[in-house]
């Protein structure tokens, strides 16, 4: 059963700057990558998985060519590698785990400071290092000014590439390139509507002004001011509002399912994310078949992701093809939002096509 529609809201204005038509900013109105606003939280922004996992495996790697120094064979180069990660990989973390606790606080200082706690943290981290083999009866006698030396040049080494991940999500660089994307997906949103509204118009007048309302709030969102990004609950709307349009021209040979967790609601996407993925079902669903299609929208919040899947069943024969362009333009905006912590897959069983997202709350 589909739900009544639900009262749109506003799309997020962006708060780097005006837009043009299409989702451009003005450079002018974008604050200079040396600004102090920029600059918070660069260093120890540590709070994402991707992070962690990056700074990890960059240890890793050192701690591996760094034990193959004085290993004659590869059972003493193993050893090593072991010995070096059991003090390593605690400082590690543990040096990420403060980042992630002071990031508010290091964000006010100035440039020079956040480098030099950054990197004294950093020394402090492998001085803890050193002394759990010490504590261990693995390391003697303690190398403790090697240890802190050690920790300070690596932990310089995670905040250069914290640095300049930092800088590749600046409102310039982030922004433009979510416009991009996002004026590739407008125009075409916007003539298949349009189209499926002039339909409308031919075939019943007499719900021309109803279809033309929700017209009206489609375009309202599509040309709005590009934001970073918006709640689950708009893209439902502004879905619901698509589908009304569409439920209308099929008849019963457009058949929608919801299935919607309300606690799901807050959690952030792109603009114009979920509703390709609507006209994908619809397109390569129902269209293509004299019986129509069963299109299911689901949400669900899982510990701390949010899950939304959009299936459609297809005509006999019918695969992928065509799909690809739209999914390809999502997964990309979804990845530069979420980075690691998002999910995107693809799979067609049986007749049914699933696209499946997975997005932290």
């Amino acid at each position: 059963m589909k739900p009544p529609a639900q009262p749109v809201r506003p799309f997020e204005t962006s708060a780097f700057g005006e837009s043009t038509l299409f989702g451009g900013t003005l450079d002018s109105e974008l604050p200079p990558a040396w600004a102090p606003a920029a600059a918070q939280g660069i260093f120890m922004d540590a709070c994402h998985v991707g992070v962690v996992l990056r700074a990890v495996l960059f240890v890793e790697g050192v701690l591996a060519v760094v034990a193959m120094f004085g290993a004659e064979t590869p059972l003493a180069w193993l050893l090593g590698f072991a010995l070096l990660t059991g003090a390593a990989l605690p400082a590690t973390l543990g040096w990420l785990l403060l980042g992630c606790l002071l990031k508010s606080r290091l964000s006010r200082l100035p440039l020079p400071q956040q480098w030099a706690a950054g990197v004294g943290l950093g020394a402090g981290a492998g001085i803890y290092g050193c002394a759990l083999l010490v504590m261990t009866g693995l390391l003697q006698p303690a190398p403790w000014l090697a240890s802190a030396a050690s920790g300070g040049l690596v932990a310089a080494m995670l905040l250069a590439g914290l640095f300049w991940r930092a800088k590749a999500r600046l409102p310039a660089a982030t922004t433009a390139r979510l416009a991009e994307l996002q004026s590739r997906i407008r125009p075409h949103f916007l003539f298949n509507t349009l189209n499926s509204a002039i339909a409308l118009v031919r075939a019943e007048p007499a719900k021309a002004e109803a279809v033309l309302e929700d017209l009206s709030e489609l375009f309202r969102h599509a040309l709005a001011d590009p934001a970073e990004s918006v709640t689950l609950a708009q893209e439902i709307a502004l879905a619901q509002r698509y589908l009304e349009i569409e439920q209308i021209r099929f008849g019963d040979r457009l058949r929608v399912q919801w299935s919607l967790d309300a606690r799901a609601d807050a959690a952030k996407l792109p603009p114009l994310l979920l509703q390709p993925l609507v006209e994908n079902a619809v397109k390569h669903g129902v269209e293509p078949s004299a019986a129509g299609a069963d299109v299911k929208i689901s949400t669900v919040l899982r510990g701390s992701s949010v899950v939304i899947k959009v299936t459609n069943t297809t005509p006999d024969g019918a695969g992928e093809r065509g799909h690809g362009l739209a999914l390809a333009n999502v997964r990309e905006r979804l990845l530069l939002l979420h980075d690691v912590q998002a999910k995107f897959s693809t799979a067609l069983q049986q007749g049914v096509f699933q696209v499946r997202l997975e997005l932290p709350l």
